[in-house]
């Protein structure tokens, strides 16, 4: 399955490079909910609350009510993760706060899982460098995504493998590290990072992983029969 990604800073639909460079930007945010509004899942992650930096709540609500969406950025605490899901959002994506003192916080996922039910949390295994990432992957861990994912995996309903290396660079994705992240879970995976064609998002559906792409559906390098504006 292929998963449009809407990422929202400053009120506007952006694009990063590897995290950092802003290299697309959009303040039209409904004319990307109007063209996505047919997927099944489309990823709605709020940069500046993942960096603490502000918020896009009004949109992340209204953004919600209109596409069906898993939501993350700065969801921080069991009762921002049930108020997103009760603004609409399908499922929640959980990072930075699954990780305490550089190790998974068990008892924090436990948590989350019981107030929300495990299918509706997406756990976020943010990679640069081999190593996890977060806080808006600016923090790098010691530990590896396969560390991680083998510690989460009971109190989540899928993962989120973003290759921060490739993300945004359209350049093709590490097929042989997400390949060893599908191995090593039983949950539903989401990989991105560098997907540029049709012909990636074939590959790693036939493998049972869903494709996150933003960069190259804004750039239009990849062409989808989306709907027409109207």
């Amino acid at each position: 399955m292929l998963i449009p990604s809407i990422d929202l800073k400053g009120g506007k639909v952006v694009q990063l490079v590897q995290g950092d460079r802003v290299a697309i930007e959009s303040s039209d945010v409904f004319r990307w909910v109007r063209r996505f509004r047919n997927f099944p899942m489309v990823q709605l992650i709020d940069i500046d609350a993942a960096m603490a930096t502000g918020n896009n709540d009004d949109l992340v609500r209204r953004v919600s009510a209109k596409l069906a969406c898993r939501v993350g950025g700065g969801i921080r605490s069991v009762e921002r993760a049930k108020q997103v899901i009760d603004a609409g959002a399908k499922q929640v994506i959980l990072s930075s706060a699954l990780f305490k003192e550089g190790r998974p916080d068990l008892s924090f996922a436990a948590k989350v899982c019981d107030a929300v039910g495990r299918d509706q949390v997406v756990a976020a295994v943010d990679t640069r460098g081999g190593r996890l990432v977060i806080h808006g992957w600016r923090t790098t861990l010691a530990i590896t995504p396969l560390e991680a994912i083998k510690a989460l995996e009971p109190y989540c309903g899928g993962f989120l493998y973003t290759d921060v290396d490739h993300e945004g660079l359209m350049q093709g994705m590490d097929l042989a590290a997400i390949e060893t992240i599908r191995a090593a879970t039983t949950r539903r995976l989401s990989a991105a990072g560098g997907i540029a064609t049709q012909a990636e998002v074939d590959n790693l559906d036939a493998k049972g992983i869903d494709a996150v792409v933003g960069m190259a559906i804004y750039t239009g390098t990849m062409q989808l029969d989306l709907p027409r504006e109207r």
